[in-house]
């Protein structure tokens, strides 16, 4: 049972990362935060990482809930602000 490894957690964060790095977008660096975080729960112990060796859907929510969590943290500090939308003004197919 692989998904109940710590370590396995943390080499998907690491994968995840650098998958980020060749698709820089935030989207793999949420996910890669939600598996960082999964794994040092799991290393770490206590009640919750005692339900989470248990049972691979609960290690899979955690993980998701982690995942958007960082991932709308990611958003509010990296992400376009409020009045920093994108307008374009001119269509690249129209003749100058």
């Amino acid at each position: 049972m692989m998904w109940s490894v710590w370590w396995v957690w943390i080499l998907g964060a690491i994968v995840l990362g650098i998958v980020e790095v060749f698709v820089p977008a935030f989207i793999f660096l949420g996910f890669a935060i939600g598996a960082a975080i999964t794994g040092l729960l799991m290393l770490v112990g206590g009640p919750l990482a005692t339900l989470m060796v248990g049972s691979m859907p609960v290690t899979l929510l955690i993980f998701a809930v982690l995942s958007l969590v960082s991932w709308l943290a990611l958003r509010k500090v990296m992400g376009v602000r409020k009045g920093q939308s994108k307008v374009f003004t001119t269509d690249i197919n129209e003749d100058h």
